[in-house]
């Protein structure tokens, strides 16, 4: 099968050519989750013979991969000895303008981003940024985007800081032998970054007024209604199916407060009905006074139904629906929610609106913000709720002592160990994983749960697919093609790669991008007889330069709901930071390492 020739390139090269783009369609237009559409890009590359069982399985032992796993468990240390949330609440400050608030909320996001997982900094930001930008009077909406772009541009300043910088320098050391220090990008990456916090200053007029989602959800209640069942109401030893008071037009029936205090929710059809029950209602509330008329109830003499006064036994929470959530499309009921986790749908905002309309009826979709009456306690969500659902509560501060300066203490000497080439980046984050278990920063269980399996398979996929690039002979038809093209002059072929590694990377992942796209511009810069290091450096800042999609980035997915934004709002500002981060990125790149031929 190899020796077949079509069109110039061999059988297992058009395997791998389909293999790829069909790949990207599903990432793009489907719901499978990304490590699903890896592991069948794998699959199908093993069982033609693409690749052999060795090649197919060379990522999930690569040593980045390794590594990422490793600082999962760094980070769970540091989240479960409140060193992130202490930072988070304490480096803000009181900024007297716009132009010094963004550069407060930029400069410490992008220095966390630099060396822990930029989706858990953002992720322990979002709610505090809401209420910093109340604080400072500051629209949600102006503030988010720059969050993001923040943990994207700090991600790239280390080789730990984005997945794409370290699956592109693993690749660069396997074949060449020379390692990377985990400080290479840290100079281009902080001219990027201070390029972007300017940037972002000059076009803040670019950026969407939006109204905040949960400003909808200050008053449940404006969304909310309580009815007293009378001890005389002729529905008393009923069911709440028989009496017709489930289903009921404009709303649903959330919960039923005893007078005990004893909470049903979500409510079974088949509870009776007690006297001096309290029917707690959500939706359309002049449709379900009605009910007042129609069934002999009363109102509460107290609305306890509010955020202030929750039971013990119950909370209200804020998610918003991410893109590739199951959740899209569907009915609040048809998702399982209710019953698997006993969450109930109280209302639904979309931009900042709440849809006045009963929420059992409105078909969710990508960014809606929903609020849920729920189990107080996170921990009892199933993952798949928590995969589906992107909560965004504050996360509890815990005690600090002792065990957040250990943790603080072990982070840093990871960093300097690797850095100052005492051990490689593999051994310093095993060890340090290691010392965060063993100082009891977090637990065994802890540690375990705090990798993301998901994300690690995805990376896998992509140094194998990267490998099948190079092996098909892919990688130098492009570097070819593009030398045709685009001559010999190695700034226009680095631009010209970078480009169209920034366009690819707003729609798939930019570890994929970056895995993909190595071997191209490794066998182009090797082809004009050029030193392959600075386009790894320059390809390493574009991959992650995702400015312009809200599916660019985990990141803006984390902010797409809780900003209200539009998908359009990401355009407007993203494609002007895309061009702007382009040609400081070439810039920065050429003047630090001059483009130097091979010996």
């Amino acid at each position: 099968m190899e020796g077949i020739i079509f069109l110039g390139l061999s059988l297992y090269a058009w395997i791998t050519i389909v293999t790829v783009l069909g790949m990207f369609a599903v990432l793009i237009f489907t719901k499978v989750p990304a490590e699903s559409a890896f592991l069948g890009a794998i699959a199908i590359l093993l069982v033609t013979g693409v690749l052999d069982t060795k090649e197919a399985l060379s990522g999930f032992s690569s040593s980045s991969v390794v590594v990422i796993g490793a600082l999962f468990i760094v980070i769970a240390g540091l989240v479960h000895t409140g060193v992130l949330q202490w930072i988070t609440k304490h480096l803000l400050g009181t900024p007297g303008s716009y132009p010094k608030a963004i550069v407060r909320l930029m400069v410490p996001v992008a220095v966390l981003s630099s060396f822990l997982n930029n989706t858990t900094v953002v992720a322990l930001f979002v709610n505090v940024v809401k209420m910093w930008g109340k604080k400072l009077n500051i629209t949600p909406s102006k503030l988010l985007i720059p969050l993001s772009y923040a943990s994207g541009m700090g991600g790239i300043c280390t080789l730990i800081g984005t997945p794409p910088n370290m699956i592109i320098s693993g690749m660069y050391a396997e074949q060449t032998g020379n390692a990377m220090n985990v400080l290479t990008p840290l100079v281009p990456g902080l001219f990027c970054l201070c390029v972007g916090i300017l940037s972002m200053i000059a076009m803040r007029r670019l950026l969407p007024d939006c109204k905040s989602p949960e400003e909808g959800f200050e008053s449940t209640g404006d969304y909310t209604v309580e009815l007293l069942v009378p001890t005389d109401c002729q529905h008393v030893g009923e069911t709440i199916e028989e009496a017709g008071l489930n289903e009921v037009k404009g709303g649903q029936l959330i919960e039923i407060v005893r007078f005990d205090k004893e909470v049903i929710s979500p409510v079974p059809a088949d509870e009776f009905i007690l006297g001096g029950d309290r029917l707690v209602y959500s939706g359309q509330i002049n449709d379900i006074i009605e009910l007042k008329k129609t069934h002999g109830l009363v109102n509460a003499d107290h609305h306890v139904f509010s955020i202030d006064e929750m039971d013990k036994n119950r909370t209200l929470k804020t998610a918003s629906i991410g893109f590739g959530s199951k959740a899209i499309g569907k009915l609040w009921s048809e998702t399982g929610y209710e019953t698997s986790d006993k969450l109930t749908l109280v209302a639904v905002s979309r931009r900042g609106e709440r849809i006045e309309q009963s929420p059992r009826e409105i078909r969710l979709q990508a960014g809606d913000t929903v609020l849920v009456e729920c189990p107080p306690q996170m921990n009892s969500l199933s993952s798949d709720v928590k995969k589906q659902l992107q909560f965004f509560e504050s996360a509890d501060l815990p005690n600090i002592g002792r065990k957040t300066l250990v943790s603080s203490l072990i982070m840093v000497a990871m960093i300097a160990l690797s850095s100052l080439g005492v051990m490689t980046l593999l051994q310093a984050a095993f060890l340090a994983a290691l010392m965060m278990v063993l100082c009891h920063c977090c637990s065994v269980d802890q540690a375990m749960k705090s990798i993301n399996w998901n994300i690690l398979m995805v990376f896998a996929g992509s140094v194998v697919l990267g490998t099948a690039i190079e092996k098909t002979g892919l990688a130098q038809m492009m570097a070819n093609g593009i030398l045709n093209v685009c001559g010999n002059n190695p700034i226009v072929i680095m631009a010209a790669i970078c480009l169209v590694g920034t366009f690819i990377t707003e729609f798939i992942s930019n570890t994929a991008t970056g895995a993909m796209f190595y071997p191209i511009v490794y066998n182009a810069a090797v082809s004009m007889g050029y030193d392959p290091f600075p386009f790894c450096v320059a390809l390493m800042i574009s991959v992650s330069s995702s400015f312009a999609t809200p599916i660019g980035s985990p990141t803006h997915m984390l902010v797409y709901g809780p900003g209200g934004y539009r998908f359009t709002d990401f355009a407007k500002v993203g494609i002007p930071m895309n061009l702007i981060i382009w040609i400081a990125n070439l810039l920065v790149v050429n003047l630090i390492w001059p483009l130097t031929p091979l010996n």
